[in-house]
């Protein structure tokens, strides 16, 4: 079917309500699975709501995120700084995540274990000591994620908390262009110095790899982007799924149940829930058509741009059965919570492990978790790219001999 282009679009992202879907996306699916749609900035877009025309979009090299270059693209923020490996196409793409992909094996993740318990725990025991009401952003997932996040790369100690406002800042729909600007220039400047030093200081993190494997293949501009690029999306998307997840938790008794009763259960629960959580406020990035290609029914003319919404994809029935329902028991999960294809997020691994770690941790050491407010009185963010809590309020009953075991391997 060809779509008249001057179609009506919808404005998008529709209603955005703490981690609900809003309910037209069931019926786009069935009735208009392939629609257009009007971002508050940029051109109009042809945004896919289906999972195999999702993962058709991610896949088919036809669809170009280097297209996106000296385009007024679809996007939620007034201003277009967008950058580095994430819109680079192959096989200038694979050049660049061949280079890092290395610092983000699944071998790679289970080293990083240990470490991550460790920190997980010594929060732990400061939340414990603070008692008896805490909040999870502020006090676990945020200097959870950070840090393990920055010791990955190799950002100092002393300078993790500058990274964390930076990449607050870099992700907040809020920010003026001229701001956005100055930031990226800071995070610019210190990565430049911060690389330099490596060179003649090696270290066994993601920027000594860089430098010592990377030189001969990408520039210094390249070099600095994608420490940017892995730094902000590493960070931001775990702090985030940490405390949603905690929250899908403790308003599911059963769900907090199955959990606790069952710990081994947990890679299967972190899949189902980065399934069913929505991370994204939007739908990411666009691809551009190349040439005129066929998608779901609706013909997408070359030039135009399309915008795949993993979330709605992640809650098509035909792909996922009784989707609104959290089942940690779940035969099959190839969720598109990690992207697919050539964009499968770099970082997935070690993602998945930190969120294993902190959930399992806070449940072994907190008995009797539970919100300390109404739910309904909790905050979500409203200008933020990424959907999460500005505070999470818990309490817990005390406990006598905090278990220390490990989290159950992925």
């Amino acid at each position: 079917m060809t779509a008249d282009p001057a179609t009506q679009a919808r404005a998008f992202p529709f209603a955005v309500e703490g981690l609900r879907l809003d309910p037209l996306y069931d019926r786009l699916r069935r009735e208009e699975p392939v629609l257009r749609v009007r971002l508050p900035f940029g051109e109009q877009a042809w945004l896919v709501t289906r999972y195999q025309d999702a993962k058709f979009v991610l896949v088919d090299q036809r669809f170009s995120r280097e297209a996106m270059h000296g385009r007024d693209v679809p996007r939620s923020m007034p201003y277009n700084s967008t950058t580095g490996i994430v819109t680079m196409d192959p096989p200038q793409h694979s050049r660049v995540r061949t280079l890092v992909a290395r610092a983000f094996t699944q071998r790679r993740a289970e080293a990083l274990r240990p470490r991550t318990i460790e920190v997980a725990e010594s929060l732990l025991d400061d939340l414990v000591a603070a008692g008896p009401v805490q909040d999870l952003v502020a006090g676990y997932s945020l200097p959870l994620t950070n840090t393990v996040i920055s010791e990955v790369l190799g950002i100092p100690r002393d300078d993790q908390d500058q990274f964390r406002e930076w990449s607050d800042l870099a992700l907040s729909s809020a920010v003026s262009p001229e701001r956005s600007e100055e930031v990226a220039g800071q995070m610019w400047d210190y990565l430049e110095g911060l690389l330099r030093r490596r060179r003649t200081e090696r270290t066994d993190d993601v920027l000594g790899a860089m430098v010592t494997k990377g030189e001969a293949d990408l520039s210094e501009p390249e070099l600095i982007m994608l420490a940017m690029t892995v730094l902000v999306a590493g960070y931001e998307t775990t702090a985030s799924h940490i405390p949603n997840f905690a929250f899908v938790l403790l308003t599911n008794q059963d769900l907090l149940d199955a959990l606790r009763g069952d710990p081994e259960l947990m890679p299967a629960a972190v899949e189902e829930l980065l399934r069913w959580v929505p991370l994204e406020a939007g739908a990411g990035l666009p691809r551009y058509a190349t040439e005129d290609i066929e998608v779901g029914g609706v013909l997408i003319r070359a030039g135009e741009p399309v915008l795949v919404d993993p979330a709605a994809a992640n809650h098509d029935p035909a792909a996922f059965g009784c989707p609104e329902r959290v089942d940690f028991h779940r035969p099959e999960n190839p969720h598109l919570a990690f992207s697919h294809g050539p964009h499968h997020c770099l970082g997935a691994s070690v993602a998945r492990m930190v969120l294993q770690v902190a959930l399992d941790r806070l449940l072994a050491r907190l008995p009797g978790l539970h919100l300390a407010v109404p739910a309904e009185e909790l905050v979500w963010k409203t200008q933020q790219l990424i959907r999460g809590l500005t505070a999470l309020p818990v309490a817990w009953r005390a406990a006598t001999s905090p278990p220390k075991h490990p989290a159950p391997a992925r």
